[in-house]
């Protein structure tokens, strides 16, 4: 059966059973309100009647001399009779009987049956109650009421009146007020099924005629693609409820909540709400805790109306980490290439020495080469770094930073003694800020293009200062260690720049320090000689102390 189908026959059902309980309500109520309704019409001409004062003085003449009974001419054609008639004439009832204290027929519609006890007890209305209540007579069943009639001048009871209205007519009246509303819970039937119609027609639109199996393993489907694919995937409408979120989108996001919540109680940072407010469908590299990842926001439009917007995540952690190790490995290459080339121009020159019978002049060349250490020192003071890791990423980025023709300068005050407990995150930072560095030096074309780093050992914190020779960063960059924030702009680079500092104050603060910009430059002063930018970062519990018996080689 179709869903529509099922709808359509299930709310008519709850229709018509939800009649049939009112209306087998109403019936019963009806009934004893008529039936109560003509006891009390009853009630009302018997005591009309049992008022009269010719009948109370005409029944207790009766009663008083005895003289009622089926021989007695006179009750046909006397007083009570013929009032007794009138009364039942004018009211409409069944039966009008009036008796004396014996129970003897004064008055009955049947001039036959006077004089004669009537067929129901009247022992209670003789003895001075009033009753209502249906039975069965000589006329049928009908309903009636019984009530006494007292002497003239005082309360003795003398006789009673009992007035009956048939049961036909109670039921006559009965079924006049059921048909009425019959027809009223048929009308509210019609209009049930309507109603169930349409909301059936509604249902198959909403549904998009999708039957109730169909829309079962659309739901499967779904949870199976939201929850099984490897990007996040985050939805919100147009109110800021998040309507969908997977598995992949809470692990990205950090997310405190989801389906049903606000997008602001979600705990999401404020650069990805405002790449979802945004929904330029444009990729953008975020950072999440310690996670890099980069977000697409889109808006969903159907027919012309916007529906809300939907952003997929995707986790650059991996790829990030691996590109800075590349990074690495790219400037100790460019360091090796930079010594091969210095390596083959020594050889030759003591290949020309030997080939020239210069023997005494190659032997002091060779002296002069092995008392500047292996291959010459490429950075000047870099002995001062004892962690073999650091001290050869300097180097590298010494040789990476004369290619662009830019010296590189270790500071006076530079002393690290203890090795690197985790060198990819100091290297991260370094390289970052040596980067930029390189970079502002470079394109500020101030002469000569210089960059300054200063490590400075602090038990197991340091200390990394950074300056250049650049123009400075511009006061309109309000903060530069923000997501998003650079001074250039490189199309090439997936999700955009501005996360090196970003990623900088991340990992400096994940460590328990910070970095801070405690010069923008732009002109020199005697603070800073360079001119350029000055970064100072501060990474706690990162080295191990060295051996205290290493020597200092300056």
């Amino acid at each position: 059966m179709k869903l529509r189908t099922q709808v359509l026959v299930l709310q008519s059902a709850v229709v018509a059973v939800t009649l049939g309980i009112g209306f087998s309500a109403f019936a019963t109520t009806t009934e004893s309100r008529v039936t109560d309704e003509h006891g009390q019409r009853a009630l009302a001409i018997a005591r009309t009647v049992a008022a009269d004062a010719t009948i109370r003085s005409e029944v207790e003449f009766y009663a008083d001399e005895g003289v009622a009974g089926p021989d007695n001419p006179e009750l046909p054609g006397g007083t009570v009779q013929q009032a007794a008639e009138a009364v039942r004439a004018a009211t409409g009832a069944l039966f009008v009987v009036v008796t004396d204290d014996q129970g003897l027929r004064l008055a009955h519609p049947e001039p036959d049956l006077l004089g004669l006890r009537v067929s129901t007890d009247p022992a209670e209305a003789l003895s001075g109650s009033e009753v209502v209540t249906s039975e069965r007579g000589t006329l049928g069943h009908s309903v009636r009421a019984k009530v006494p009639v007292r002497a003239v001048n005082s309360d003795r009871i003398v006789g009673e009146v009992s007035a009956g209205i048939s049961t036909d007519q109670v039921w006559t009246d009965l079924r006049s007020d059921l048909t009425h509303a019959g027809l009223i819970a048929l009308a509210a039937l019609a209009c049930g099924a309507a109603g169930s119609v349409l909301l059936a027609n509604r249902w198959k639109r909403l549904t998009l005629g999708l039957e109730t199996e169909q829309l079962t393993e659309l739901v499967r489907e779904q949870e199976a693609v939201l929850h099984g694919i490897s990007d996040g995937v985050l939805g919100v409408d147009t109110h800021g409820i998040v309507t969908v979120v997977n598995t992949e989108a809470e692990r990205l996001l950090d997310l405190h909540g989801g389906a049903g919540d606000r997008i602001a109680t979600l705990g999401i940072t404020p650069r990805l709400l405002d790449i979802l407010n945004a929904a330029e469908s444009k990729p953008i590299a975020a950072t999440v805790g310690d996670k890099v990842v980069v977000a697409v926001a889109r808006r969903v439009l159907r027919d012309g109306r916007n529906l809300g917007t939907v952003m997929s995540v995707r986790d650059r952690t991996d790829i990030e980490a691996l590109t800075r190790e590349l990074g690495a490995v790219q400037s100790l290459t460019t360091a090796l290439r930079a010594q091969r080339h210095e390596f083959a121009n020594r050889l030759h020159l003591l290949n020309g020495l030997l080939q020239g019978g210069l023997a005494a002049q190659a032997t002091e060349y060779i002296e002069q080469i092995l008392g500047s250490g292996p291959l010459g020192q490429q950075l000047e003071g870099v002995d001062a770094v004892a962690d073999p890791y650091l001290q050869a990423f300097l180097t590298a980025k010494a040789a990476h930073a004369r290619e662009s023709g830019v010296a590189l300068v270790l500071g006076e005050n530079t002393w690290v003694h203890g090795t690197v407990r985790v060198p990819v995150d100091v290297t991260t930072v370094v390289g970052n800020l040596l980067d930029n560095a390189v970079e502002a030096a470079r394109e500020s074309g101030h002469q000569p293009a210089e960059v300054e780093i200063e490590l400075v050992e602090d038990g197991v914190d340091l200390h990394i200062t950074v300056a250049d020779t650049g123009c400075g960063i511009s006061s309109g960059l309000a903060d530069i260690f923000a997501e998003g924030v650079t001074t250039h702009t490189d199309a090439t680079v997936p999700g955009g720049r501005g996360m090196g500092l970003a990623l900088v104050r991340q990992i400096a603060r994940r460590h328990g320090g910070d970095i801070v910009l405690t010069d923008r430059g732009g002109q020199r002063t005697p603070e800073n000689p360079t001119g350029g930018a000055v970064f100072v970062a501060t990474l706690t519990g990162v080295l191990v102390e060295g051996d205290a018996t290493w020597a200092d080689p300056i």
